[in-house]
């Protein structure tokens, strides 16, 4: 085989691959042109590919294309360190005659909702936007319609939804005045208004609080390349804790694509993609999705190759990706899968009937037989056509093979391009400030007016009468004849719901009054910027 390295012009060095008589064929590569004409990686786990991952980026990488993956294990990491000369990584070098191997370490920016294990990344209620949220909630229907008109409700009274407490005041004010603000802009059920305040408190016990506020991530930061050596810069998101609530994990990063899909322009066919975005445990995007978020995402995929960005999902079995999603990605690498189950057959069948077959073997039958670290390769090449699928022994990486240690880390983050930009929260005037400030107004001018009433309502000096009151709905007995005199203060309750009456009233005036703000959101149902 004629020795290719993996920075090669225009072209990124996956593999090499063997005959059926196990000898070398060829070099397989996979084409830069077509890299934002995305991909699929899968296989039964042990079979390599969080490795095949990392070989992947560290191509972009080097072709100078910025790169985000999620870190579900934490072995990822390790592609911020120089690898070391292992004795099976020179041997697969060996293997596919790759004769320019070599060592070196990667530009990482490390990320992390919690901020423990990388930079803080956040983003606010309002930019994830209606449908997204709902699908964190796992929304009901009538919740979901509730959430579209808090939103509506939000855009209309200017009233940034920035956190949880901004969300969850908006529908303390709904609750409160559920019936007048039904009929501007349909039933709002009390109940389903109740329920979903429930769900806020279960999102903010399982730590979604890290990630709604301010500042939210500039798309621009994943965008980088390194100013020495052109490098793209790989932005790993550190998601071994994230992963404790998966739909968290799985909403993030469709909000990421969402923003990505708004806010880059067109560029139509590059020669090599703006941004490369790996999608690792796919599954869990499409797990019990309902369908409108399935076409919304199919959609996604569909365009959003025409703004530069590639797409990688990255999971275990075929069938866990739509076929309508799954017709969208047109570089494929199939590492082994396991066929004792009928579902398992299934997905075999499925993979091997997706490929474009090969004369010289039977894809069926190689996926249950491939090696760790051994693949089935197709990618696009000519004029977009995919290639006879190969079977590949997948290069080795050069960065480090396994996780960094915790000082090693730091060291990263130390010298990140980003350092101090969202390590600090900011809390600036939002609903839950605006909210507040009008109920505490409306409070005090309800309790001037009461003092007001009150004063006129004095007898003169020396009449005899006293200025006592009772409570609604008594008076006129003899019982209170003997108590006359007597001021018989009103419960606190009853007070304070009054209050918070007359300020809400003085709320729903000014939505009602007030221009609507012209509002473009994004496919995902996002706030635009």
């Amino acid at each position: 085989m004629t020795n290719t390295s993996g920075d090669d012009t225009g072209k990124l060095f996956i593999g090499g691959s063997r005959k059926p008589d196990d000898t070398l064929n060829k070099a397989e590569y996979l084409e830069l042109k077509f890299g934002n004409r995305h991909g699929l990686v899968t296989g039964a786990t042990g079979t390599g590919k969080t490795v095949t991952l990392q070989v992947l980026a560290e191509g972009f990488s080097k072709a100078g294309v910025p790169v985000f993956a999620a870190d579900i294990k934490g072995d990822l990491s390790g592609i911020a360190a120089k690898g070391e000369a292992k004795d099976f990584l020179l041997k697969r070098a060996e293997q596919i005659g790759f004769q320019d191997y070599d060592f070196e370490q990667f530009p990482v920016i490390f990320w992390d909702l919690f901020g423990e294990k990388g930079h803080r990344v956040r983003t606010t209620i309002a930019e994830m936007g209606p449908l997204l949220l709902s699908r964190l909630m796992d929304a009901s229907e009538p919740q979901e319609g509730v959430i579209n008109i808090a939103f509506k409700i939000a855009d209309k009274a200017n009233l940034p939804l920035l956190d949880l407490k901004d969300f969850a005041s908006l529908l303390n004010y709904m609750a409160e005045n559920a019936s007048e603000l039904s009929s501007q802009f349909g039933l709002i059920s009390r109940a389903s208004v109740a329920s979903i305040q429930r769900a806020l408190l279960v999102l903010e016990q399982q730590g979604a609080e890290h990630f709604f506020g301010e500042p939210a991530l500039k798309i621009t930061d994943i965008m980088r390349t390194h100013p020495n050596n052109g490098y793209g810069q790989i932005s790993v998101l550190a998601a071994d804790k994230l992963m404790m609530n998966p739909r968290l994990y799985a909403t993030f990063l469709l909000w990421l694509l969402s923003e990505l899909f708004e806010e880059l322009p067109e560029v139509g066919d590059p020669e090599q993609p703006k941004l490369v975005f790996f999608f690792d445990e796919a599954h869990l995007l499409f797990n019990d999705a309902p369908k409108v978020l399935i076409e919304r995402v199919e959609q996604v995929v569909r365009l959003i190759r025409s703004k530069g960005v590639g797409v990688y999902f990255v999971t275990q079995n075929p069938l866990d990706v739509p076929e309508t999603v799954l017709a969208q990605l047109g570089n494929r690498v199939q590492h082994a899968l396991r066929a004792y189950t009928p579902r398992e057959q299934k997905a075999v069948k499925t993979a091997a009937d997706t490929f474009r077959p090969n004369p010289a073997f039977d894809c069926a039958t190689a996926i249950t037989n491939l090696g760790t670290g051994e693949a089935l390769v197709s990618t696009l090449e000519g004029k977009g056509a995919p290639s006879i699928v190969e079977r590949t022994l997948i290069r080795p990486p050069s960065g480090r093979i396994g996780p960094l240690n915790d000082g090693e880390r730091q060291t990263v983050m130390d010298r990140s391009p980003v350092l101090g930009v969202y390590d600090e929260d900011m809390d600036r005037e939002s609903a839950f400030e605006i909210l507040a400030a009008r109920a505490k107004q409306a409070a005090d001018a309800a309790a001037a007016k009461k003092a007001q009433d009150e004063l006129q309502a004095a007898p003169p000096a020396g009449s005899g009468e006293t200025t006592g009151w009772t409570l609604p709905g008594f008076g006129g007995g003899k019982d209170d004849d003997e108590d006359r005199g007597r001021a018989q203060p009103r419960r606190s309750g009853y007070q304070r719901e009054t209050i918070i009456e007359a300020a809400m009233k003085s709320v729903t005036r000014t939505v009602a009054t007030q221009v609507g703000r012209a509002i473009v959101r994004g496919i995902l149902g996002s706030l635009k910027r």
